[in-house]
């Protein structure tokens, strides 16, 4: 039996990371990485890949897309791959690689570390051994996070802690599943694999669905009492949607109300969800979410996060003919993003 083989796509991060007379800077290579920890070799044949190597908090939507090429570009010759990535910014990447590169029959794994590979009581070395592990075995599938013994559907992850090992969640879904003493858990079933434009069941051909484009003009706004209208007038000329995170359950102040209408009437699209972290959005609870509801060009975030709002709404922008297109191609369910009912 054929060794599985392992794309490694470094991307700089604290994983990456050396001190500095200014800080912490990205500067091991991914070889680098790849030679601390010498298990992971045990496991597959590894090939390193290098887009960039910069902290996360400088990545941006044009690095999502060089992330995906270098998986693409080389997705035939690999049966898995591992994406090194700082932790600030990994969850919009694993959002957006969701979208980018749609029910791959071939993993695709973000993880990245707390503490330098070089600190001497990293996170990094198990993380990388995990998520190469997790990579090379064939019942693995689609975008995920590794991180902290925990495997995490890449449209649901979300950084919760900023200096615990155990630094990531799944929010509002199960966790995909855990690793322990070298075992794969697995704790939820794997996304059904629906072809992405026929009806629902049909078998899906071989490989993944690819996407090359996003729409950079998405901007989130998190209300806070005493909001002026004139924030949506503000944005107007910049931004072609706004995510809109509202009160509890989705309450909007009824100041805002006629800018938000003013909004989308005009040809803008609004997302709604709400800023609390867990258990998500119903607007036809109070009156003051209701009125929303069902008002053309405004979309329901249901229990997705932020992070995964954001990516999919610069995908469905980027693809969508008009209005109609941008609402199915948002309710499409993507890699446990939504329930396909909602």
């Amino acid at each position: 039996m054929s060794r599985p083989r392992i794309l490694m796509v470094a991307t700089g991060g604290t994983i990456a990371s050396a001190e500095t007379e200014v800080g912490l800077v990205p500067q091991l290579t991914g070889e680098q990485l790849a030679a601390y920890v010498p298990q992971a070799a045990e496991l597959a044949d590894i090939d390193i890949s290098q887009p960039m190597n910069i902290d996360s908090t400088n990545m941006c939507p044009a690095d999502w897309l060089r992330i995906a090429g270098a998986i693409v570009e080389r997705y035939d010759d690999y049966d898995g791959f591992v994406v090194l990535h700082g932790t600030d910014t990994m969850a919009y990447t694993a959002a957006a690689l969701s979208y980018l590169v749609q029910q791959s029959p071939k993993p695709i794994v973000l993880t990245g570390s707390q503490q330098p590979m070089a600190s001497p009581f990293t996170d990094a070395r198990i993380n990388l051994y995990q998520s190469v592990l997790y990579a090379a075995d064939p019942a693995s599938r689609d975008v995920s996070v590794v991180f902290g013994g925990k495997v995490v559907a890449g449209t649901r992850a979300r950084k919760q802690r900023t200096m615990s090992f155990n630094a990531f969640t799944s929010v509002n879904y199960p966790e995909l599943a855990l690793i322990r003493n070298g075992r794969i858990i697995r704790t939820a079933p794997a996304p059904s694999r629906v072809a992405a434009d026929h009806p629902a069941g049909a078998a899906l051909p071989d490989g993944p669905r690819v996407y090359g484009s996003l729409s950079t003009h998405v901007i989130v706004l998190k209300l806070t009492p005493g909001l002026l209208p004139a924030t949506f007038d503000l944005l107007c000329d910049d931004y072609e949607a706004i995510i809109l995170e509202t009160f509890g359950i989705g309450g909007v102040p009824d100041t805002l109300r006629d800018a938000i209408f003013g909004w989308v009437d005009s040809g803008h699209t609004l997302v709604i969800t709400t800023q609390v972290p867990e258990e998500g959005l119903d607007l036809g609870v109070y009156e003051v979410g209701r009125a929303f509801a069902e008002h053309p060009g405004i979309l329901r975030g249901a229990d997705m996060t932020t992070e995964a709002l954001v990516a999919k709404t610069m995908w469905a922008l980027a693809q969508a003919h008009d209005a109609s297109h941008l609402r199915e191609l948002f309710y499409r369910p993507v890699n446990c993003d939504r329930l396909p009912e909602e």
